[in-house]
Order: C-alpha cells, then structure tokens, then sequence
C-alpha cells in the first residue's frame, strides 16, 4: 500500500514543523531507531523516520539518505535552530506527541511496512 506524507500526517495527527510543500511526497516504509549509524545502515529513500532524537545530525542523515520525513516522539520541542536546518537541507520534519511504540503500531495499521533495502 502507498500513502503518501498528508495522508499520513492527517491519519495520524502529525504536527508539521517544516516541509509542507513536500507532503505529496510518497512513503515507501518506515524505520525507527535512536542509532545514527542504524539508519544509515538500513534506512532507505522515501522511507520514515521515527526517532527522539532531536539534533542536527538527525537531519544530516535524513538529508543524506533522501528520506521522506523524520518524525520526532518522546522528546522535548525542537528548537528553532533543529527546524531551520531541517528547512534548508529540504527535510521534512514531523512531531508525534505519542510513543514510537504507539506511533510505529498505528503506522503498520495504516499499512507502511519497515524499509527494505533492495
């Protein structure tokens, strides 16, 4: 099943912090892991990010890896330094309020799967 971002964002209550002119991008996954270096590894293009962690190497990795969105949970607000070098690296940054175990659990009920590297 494909969703792309706004659907997603929608169905599961996202707050956008920057990139809202990319929300027709298409999600091909979702991988969630607080290790840079575990992404790096095995997150994929157009893929989603689900990580508490919240400084510029975040956005480093996500702009490197060409993925669809970076989505925060169990952390505190970003500042406005995370989301401007989320803005200028054209990153897509969402805020759950929620858990990544609750968040992962809904997005596999909304049918993205995990990354898979081909």
């Amino acid at each position: 099943m494909t969703m792309n971002l706004r659907a997603m964002v929608d169905a599961l209550d996202l707050r956008v912090l920057c990139g809202e002119e990319h929300l027709t991008r298409e999600v091909s996954g979702g991988y969630v892991s607080d290790m840079l270096s575990d992404v790096l590894a095995h997150g994929t293009h157009d893929c989603i990010w689900v990580t508490r962690q919240s400084h510029r190497n975040v956005i480093a990795v996500a702009a490197l890896l060409g993925l669809a969105a970076v989505v925060l949970v169990s952390c505190p607000e970003p500042s406005s330094e995370l989301v401007s070098k989320a803005q200028a690296e054209d990153v897509v940054l969402l805020y759950s309020k929620g858990t990544a175990f609750e968040l992962v659990g809904q997005m596999y009920a909304l049918g993205i799967g995990g990354c898979r590297r081909a």
